[in-house]
């Protein structure tokens, strides 16, 4: 196994990130298995470079919407509720989310139990069915949206899958759903 991380491995990682942030599907755990691909050692480096990586994403999705962040004070509500039960379950099981993250095994599986979800949601949600929108959310269909959401605690599953998936299962469009995870 290597000693450290090396260039290339750092842009691997980082062209995986690119690839797979935008996609329902787990970048992190994608990064996960290609780290292990790699031979690369779980340590606190490798760990906070798959996290530091996506401030990128989550830079980038700000300037995208501020907008509609800036003229809806319902939305940002609405999605500081969402986040509050993913932030007090992560809270509490932070240490066993740590011991999960460097298994490929955890990850391997969760891609493809979610991959199965996404497949099935083409049939359980019809493609043009109109939805409500993000602001007309309930409180507690935004906290059920953030319990929903923690899910993606467990490496592998995609925090923005399980929240279209979840958001879709409240009533919002496919588009809604999507741009509420974001």
């Amino acid at each position: 196994m290597n000693a450290i991380m090396t260039l290339l491995e750092a842009v691997i990682l980082a062209i995986i990130e690119g690839i797979t942030e935008y996609l329902p599907i787990s970048s992190t755990g994608h990064m996960v298995l290609a780290s292990t691909w790699m031979g690369l050692e779980k340590q606190e480096f490798v760990k906070n470079f798959e996290v530091i990586i996506q401030f990128g994403a989550i830079l980038s999705v700000l300037v995208l919407y501020w907008r509609r962040f800036l003229v809806s004070r319902k939305l940002i509500q609405n999605i500081m509720f969402a986040f509050l039960p993913t932030a007090m379950i992560g809270f509490l099981l932070r240490h066993q989310i740590d011991l999960l993250l460097g298994s490929p095994y955890v990850v391997a599986w969760s891609l493809a139990l979610g991959g199965l979800a996404l497949i099935a949601s083409d049939q359980i949600f019809a493609a043009d069915r109109v939805g409500i929108s993000a602001e007309a959310l309930t409180t507690k269909q935004c906290l059920s949206l953030g319990v929903i959401q923690s899910l993606a605690m467990i490496p592998g599953v995609s925090r923005s899958a399980a929240t279209i998936l979840g958001g879709m299962g409240l009533g919002l469009s496919r588009k809604e759903a999507a741009e509420f995870s974001f």
